[in-house]
C-alpha cells in the first residue's frame, strides 16, 4: 500500500504529514478460515494474498505492510541477497509448484523464498 503525504497549509509556512511506502502490498486478499494442522496444533483464522507465483507483495514479505495485523513483512523476496541465508548448508528441492525447499531436522519440509539456483 502506497499513502500520499497530507499537506496542509497553516499561515504562511506549509505542514506535511510523513509520506509511508509499505512496498507494494497484494491487494487480491482472502479468508483462510481456521484450520489444524497434520501435528495437531489449530492455526487461527486470517487473511492473506491470493498466489500470484511471486512473494514480492506478500504481507510477509520485507517491506510489505499487513494491514489487518499492522505488522510489517520480515521474510526475504524472491529471489534477493536475503533469500540466500535461508537453508544453508542444505539439499535444496524444488516442489510441483516451483517453491523451493529443504528437509529439516523433523523430516519436514521447510519453504523458504526461491533463489537461483547457479547463483546470481
Amino acid at each position: 500500500m502506497r499513502y500520499k503525504a497530507n499537506k496542509q497549509t497553516y499561515g504562511s509556512s506549509t505542514y506535511s504529514t510523513p509520506s509511508y511506502n509499505y512496498g507494494t502490498t497484494n491487494t487480491d486478499v482472502r479468508y483462510q478460515s481456521g484450520y489444524i494442522k497434520s501435528n495437531g496444533t489449530y492455526v487461527d483464522g486470517h487473511y492473506k494474498t491470493n498466489n500470484n507465483g511471486t512473494n514480492w507483495d506478500n504481507f510477509s514479505t520485507t517491506p510489505n505492510y499487513n494491514p489487518y495485523t499492522g505488522s510489517t513483512g520480515t521474510k526475504a523476496q524472491d529471489y534477493s541477497s536475503g533469500a540466500y541465508n535461508y537453508g544453508q548448508g542444505q539439499i535444496i528441492q524444488t516442489g510441483p509448484k516451483g517453491g523451493q525447499y529443504y528437509i529439516n531436522s523433523n523430516g519436514n519440509k521447510t519453504y523458504f523464498p526461491k533463489r537461483s539456483t547457479n547463483g546470481w
